[in-house]
């Protein structure tokens, strides 16, 4: 009975409250706390989208800014937003805990807000007003003007590192993986995370854009300013009923360790019974709220680190669960890698695809729409895609495939990957299709507004919301789900690392194509006039460069081995228990002295 009560009433994963007591399951985590953390969120998408999803014409209207350079600087900024979060997460699991990186990088996120509203409200700090078609000809911002914007600017990438890779981390930390019933509402979690976030996104991308293309600048980054620090104020006041984990030091220390060890001890042969390998005891890893995972065959190699040889330098020794949490990263690397051209892809939709809806009629009636609303048919759709697919497409496919998540995250992800080969040849024969509207009308050497709707554009926005459905949900999911315990916060920041390196390789190839597609007397593909440049071949090269990379992914998924749920240590150790009439006392948190029995299943 002890152990039934103690399973019942405090929460077996580690969690305890800003003190360090362990909690109660009834008292602190679930719905309710989830309720605080998804507030925040949705201003922060808020804020987030209501900046970069209008950026480009900012710098191309406001600062004079030309089409490659500021679709450059657009995802340049973008690129550091999502690289930031590993240092973040960095700090929130080897030093301070994800609650209070969380508070100091939002202060400084609102801090940057505050000061970007000040730079696009006040005139001194732009430059003049220009109404001239080539942007060439106008005035640009002066060093001062440039310093102050892209200094508020570059301040938010300070705040979301901190921020992002902490605070969803920080809602699914909320489920203990360890009770049946919360961990089913884990499984729908990721889901209506993303459901919930982006209703933020939605706005952003609808009424904020609205208000800069049409009231202004100031009230536009005001907004979304004054919701952040109101969404703050919510986090805070729900910090009672947050489950909090305490850090388990550095991960790139700890991962450093069992690389050096193991390069060190290269030619020490490795022991065919692994209970020969150096281990702490259970009760090591009860004391620091920690878990125990088996040695495993994949990566062999890694395992001469824990090969006793004499020394107990922690660079030439390292436990069993060090070694697999260390292999846990690592096997995640190509999957990735992977995910960086689908990440080059979502790049588009804030810089050329905004761009492209420029040049269209967005006239209807008295109302003229803004061309990066059409953004918020990428966030619709994935709304509507989300929703459909954790209600039908998971029940559906689970009874088929007897998986509670339907399909694998990996077989999620390659779905949207073939969907962004499908989204890029459609925006290819979009715009062959404007382009040649544009030669019919005479409007391609004076840039002037091609007679078709912007609407035309509509198939490749919904698309891209259909694959987020897939791709982005199932990405966060897999590296959260798949990093080891000590180490959530640094697998979130993969999902985010990705679609960092995906922003600075779209500025790569577009910066680099540009060059090249003008070589030796050629007209080039990009030019500052979309009517007189050649976007369709850019978009049909970017569907080449997806088939190649989902072939890459395929290749990759065959090799990769899954990490076991945690729920089937718990299985084992029930049976454990009850094999051994052994009874621990209420206090006792059972899962910092269970072994993750089944330490790797295979994908399927």
């Amino acid at each position: 009975m002890a152990v039934e009560e103690g399973l019942d009433d405090y929460t077996q994963d580690g969690t305890v409250d800003l003190k360090g007591n362990p909690v109660l399951r009834s008292k602190r985590g679930g719905w309710t706390a989830c309720s605080f953390v998804v507030v925040y969120e949705v201003f922060e998408r808020m804020a987030y989208y209501g900046i970069s999803a209008n950026l480009i014409i900012y710098l191309t209207t406001k600062l004079h800014q030309g089409t490659v350079t500021s679709a450059n600087n657009v995802t340049n900024w973008v690129g550091t937003i999502w690289m930031t979060p590993i240092l973040g997460a960095y700090v929130a699991d080897a030093h301070l805990g994800r609650y209070w990186t969380f508070i100091i990088a939002s202060t400084i996120y609102l801090f940057g807000m505050s000061l970007l509203t000040l730079a696009v409200s006040v005139p001194g700090l732009r430059p003049p007003r220009c109404t001239d078609v080539n942007v060439a000809d106008c005035k640009k911002a002066s060093t001062l003007q440039l310093a102050v914007f892209y200094g508020a600017l570059y301040t938010l990438t300070i705040g979301t590192g901190g921020t992002k890779p902490n605070i969803s981390t920080i809602g699914a930390d909320q489920f203990d993986d360890f009770e049946s019933k919360e961990k089913a509402h884990k499984l729908s979690f990721f889901n209506w995370w993303m459901f919930s976030i982006f209703f933020g996104t939605l706005f952003a991308n609808t009424v904020l854009v609205y208000i800069q293309d049409n009231v202004g600048w100031a009230v536009g980054y005001g907004l979304p300013t004054l919701g952040l620090a109101i969404s703050i104020m919510i986090f805070v006041a729900g910090t009672r009923f947050y489950r909090h984990r305490v850090p388990a030091g550095s991960p790139f220390t700890r991962m450093g360790r069992v690389i050096v060890a193991a390069l060190r001890k290269w030619r020490v042969p490795i022991p065919s019974d692994p209970k020969e390998f150096y281990e702490l005891d259970l009760e090591e890893y009860s004391k620091k709220g920690k878990f125990r995972i088996d040695s495993t065959p994949t990566l062999r190699f890694l395992n001469k680190a824990c090969v006793k040889t004499g020394s107990t330098n922690p660079w030439m020794l390292c436990c069993v669960t060090q070694v697999e949490e260390t292999k846990q990263m690592l096997r995640m690397i190509p999957i990735l890698i992977a995910t960086f051209v689908p990440s080059i892809m979502i790049a588009q939709i804030n810089t050329l695809f905004v761009k492209q809806g420029t040049t269209l009629q967005r006239q209807i009636g008295s109302f003229k729409i803004p061309p990066a609303s059409l953004a918020g048919f990428v966030t619709l759709s994935m709304l509507i895609c989300v929703v459909l697919y954790d209600r039908y497409f998971v029940t559906v496919m689970k009874r088929w495939t007897k998986n509670p998540r339907g399909i694998t995250l990996l077989q999620r992800m390659g779905i949207g990957m073939v969907l962004h080969i499908i989204i890029m040849t459609v925006a290819s024969l979009v715009e062959r299709h404007r382009l040649s509207v544009a030669k019919d009308h005479g409007v391609v050497e004076n840039g002037k507004q091609v007679p078709l709707t912007i609407f035309i554009l509509l198939p490749q926005f919904v698309l891209m919301g259909t694959a987020d459905a897939f791709l982005e949900v199932a990405k966060i999911e897999f590296f959260y789900d798949q990093a080891p315990e000590s180490m959530k916060s640094l697998g979130t920041s993969y999902a985010m690392t990705t679609l960092g390196v995906g922003n600075f390789l779209s500025s790569f190839l577009l910066s680099t194509v540009s060059h090249i597609t003008k070589k030796h007397g050629h007209h080039g593909w990009i030019l500052n006039n979309l009517n007189d440049s050649r976007l369709d071949y850019y978009y049909a090269f970017f569907a080449v460069l997806n088939v190649l990379n989902f072939i890459f992914f395929l290749v990759m998924i065959k090799f990769y081995v899954y990490k076991a749920e945690v729920s089937d240590s718990m299985e084992v150790l029930r049976e454990e228990l009850e094999g051994s009439r052994y009874r621990v006392p209420k206090q006792v948190e059972l899962t910092k002295d269970s072994t993750i029995a089944k330490s790797q299943v295979e994908s399927t």
